[in-house]
């Protein structure tokens, strides 16, 4: 990875593939395995017992995923250099009885999956993708990425107060798609994915699946300044941190002061209670592994967590045109114009001075811009898995990200320069 001195289109047309390859959180974490194999990491299971050997390693678990670089050297004490992020994004998940139907319609059963701008998943082309499980208890990924399911909006003809009112939808009544016509029939939906995958009739005994827009990202406007497309809340920060952590150890590999960590976790926008959410044990049972590994101890363990960094990655509020008073009047970050530092003294974010310092260090080797976002003070704070991951394993935790629009709708919006930017700042960070 070259520093930047202006946008590099192979960077934001890689993030364009793996956003598409990606349609839910476990293609995500298999795409990122794919590319950090390709730099020469492999695989380690968690029911093995794991040695002091070097170099690139990453564990997958459901949605999520961990990886790091050990250089020859390291030693059971050397700190962390970690970038967080999250996989999955608001959407509309399958229930587990999918198959109804009314009045002549056959249905898929959705309920709803974090805070998705609902409006947004309208009368749109939606395919269905996920994971199968076996009855042998494997698991087998699934895409459908073709027009397969809608959720027709009302006609204007039969609700003429939304031109008063507004749109207001019912989660329950209002946002379960059709997929055809007849009467709905008891394990339909499952037997039309196991003949998709080539699995035998009744081979599926479990599913997480859910739907998602099959329009696929775009660059945007006259001068395709801009990027269109799906889950870049928050893959764009999952694609940076990959890119980084595999460039620096390529690069640098051996050399590098610090053990870079690339981590991915699931469910952050449901609360990330979970084995494989920031508020579980996944990042830190893999980093306390890694330092008894290497033959470390407690005290070990204690000294490398104390030097430990951790730059948390999340998209954040671009200013809007529409809407600028809703930003704060000194704090409107533009896009294109780098990656954003988040701060709120309230923790929202776990940003501080020192943090603060890091992050500005980072981005002055890479050669990088950025910009500073707080909330409005009369408009409520989003969180991030900073706070958690500062909480939980007693690291430094900075909040950053790149700017965007639209954020929680089925199709988001940010700088074609951005995501290029961003990684570059995670690369330098990473470097240490």
């Amino acid at each position: 990875m070259t520093r930047p001195t202006r946008f590099d289109r192979g960077h934001t047309d890689d993030l364009k593939s793996f956003l598409t390859a990606s349609p839910t959180p476990y293609h995500a974490v298999a795409t990122a395995a794919d590319r950090l194999e390709k730099a020469g990491f492999r695989q380690l299971a968690e029911t093995d017992a794991w040695d002091a050997t070097t170099g690139g390693k990453y564990v997958l678990r459901g949605g999520a995923i961990v990886a790091w670089y050990v250089p020859e050297g390291a030693r059971p004490h050397t700190p962390f250099r970690i970038v967080g992020a999250h996989t999955d994004s608001p959407n509309l998940r399958v229930k587990p009885l999918p198959d109804t139907g009314a009045h002549g319609w056959r249905q898929i059963a959705v309920e709803i999956y974090g805070g998705p701008l609902l409006n947004s998943w309208l009368d749109r082309d939606l395919g269905i993708a996920g994971r199968l499980t076996l009855r042998d208890g494997s698991t087998r990924l699934v895409d459908v990425s073709r027009p397969l399911l809608r959720v027709p909006q009302l006609a204007i003809h039969l609700d003429r107060s939304v031109i008063a009112d507004g749109l207001k939808l019912d989660k329950q009544r209002h946002l379960q798609p059709v997929w055809g016509l007849g009467d709905a029939r008891e394990g339909d939906l499952i037997a039309f994915l196991e003949e998709e995958t080539g699995l035998a009739p009744g081979e599926v005994t479990g599913w997480d699946l859910m739907t998602h827009s099959i329009e696929p990202p775009a660059y945007l406007g006259r001068d395709e300044e801009l990027l269109a497309g799906p889950r870049m809340d928050n893959l764009l920060s999952v694609h940076a941190a990959t890119a980084a952590l595999g460039a620096v150890a390529t690069h640098l590999g051996d050399e590098l002061p610090y053990i870079p960590v690339a981590v991915a976790f699931d469910h952050e926008e449901s609360g990330s209670q979970s084995d494989t959410g920031a508020d579980g044990p996944l990042l830190g049972g893999v980093l306390e592994r890694s330092v008894f590994a290497r033959g470390g101890s407690y005290e070990d363990r204690a000294r490398a967590f104390a030097g430990t960094v951790c730059l948390s990655s999340d998209t954040g509020h671009a200013v809007h045109p529409n809407y600028a008073e809703r930003h704060d009047p000194t704090h409107q970050p533009r896009i294109n114009g780098g990656p954003i530092l988040k701060v709120n003294v309230n923790n929202r974010y776990a940003t501080d001075g020192s943090g603060r310092a890091v992050f500005a260090a980072a981005c002055e080797r890479a050669g990088v811009p950025f910009q500073s976002f707080v909330s409005n003070n009369s408009m409520p704070c989003g969180t991030t898995i900073g706070p958690i991951t500062a909480a939980r394993h007693g690291i430094q935790t900075v909040d950053i990200g790149a700017a965007i629009l639209s954020m929680h709708s089925a199709r988001e919006l940010c700088g074609a320069d951005d995501p290029f930017l961003l990684a570059n700042a995670l690369a330098a960070f990473l470097e240490g």
